[in-house]
């Protein structure tokens, strides 16, 4: 069975998540997380990919980013695939290959369900159990978003700018956005929409990308409200 071809976009914002191979490790300490951010940044840099939300857990990793081209985000995770995963075999004295072989991705309805996606994102280390509350956790755009750490990975998107008119204002904004958990059926929406590689947002958002692809897509309506994530329609 071929595959359905991926829904990526120039100037359309994408979730986009990667595994390691059999669900292993992809980094096995801080360090790795550095080499890894450090790559990252020069990658989209180089590849023209402003990042919004990001999380590096242990064996996989989300990012919340824009591409200036429709192929960009498949040329930097083969950029950072090659480029990472030799410098972590070179460090921890392996070969082979490190991450699963197709990565996932969902384009996202800004105006409706883009800010869900940076919560669900920032919030995963919490669902893992592997801190209390998203400040606990190093490597995640948290931070930035939520009290204006230094992060120069992070491009604001216009949605989280919207949240106010100062940075003091966005971020009080965004630490409240983040204070609930990410509600059960927009968590889930989200997930199927990157497992199933479907559109995340309106009909009429899925409309337009149908227009601009010459073909039909589907998509997955759980996004939550903009503000309160209490839109499920």
């Amino acid at each position: 069975m071929s595959r359905i071809p991926r829904i990526l976009l120039p100037g359309v914002p994408v979730h986009h998540v990667q595994r390691g191979n059999n669900r292993e490790p992809v980094f096995v300490d801080d360090r790795d997380r550095r080499i890894y951010r450090e790559l990252l940044m020069e990658g989209c840099h180089r590849l023209e990919c402003a990042v919004h939300a990001y999380v590096f857990m242990s064996n996989h990793i989300h990012l919340l980013l824009t591409p200036a081209r429709a192929d960009a985000v498949a040329a930097l995770t083969q950029w950072m695939g090659r480029k990472y995963v030799r410098a972590y075999n070179t460090r921890h004295h392996r070969t082979g290959t490190l991450w699963e072989g197709r990565f996932r991705s969902s384009v996202i309805d800004s105006a409706r369900y883009l800010l869900n996606c940076c919560r669900y994102i920032d919030q995963n280390p919490v669902r893992a159990g592997i801190v209390p509350f998203p400040a606990a956790y190093r490597w995640s755009s948290y931070a930035r978003l939520a009290h204006g750490g230094r992060d120069d990975l992070i491009t604001e998107h216009s949605e989280y700018r919207a949240l106010g008119t100062s940075p003091t204002e966005r971020q009080a904004a965004y630490r409240t956005l983040c204070m609930p958990s990410v509600e059960p059926d927009v968590a889930g929406g989200i997930r199927r929409a990157v497992r199933r590689g479907e559109v995340l947002g309106s009909a009429a958002f899925a409309d337009e990308v149908g227009m601009r692809l010459g073909r039909p897509v589907s998509r997955l309506g759980h996004g939550g409200n903009r503000r309160n994530g209490s839109f499920t329609g």
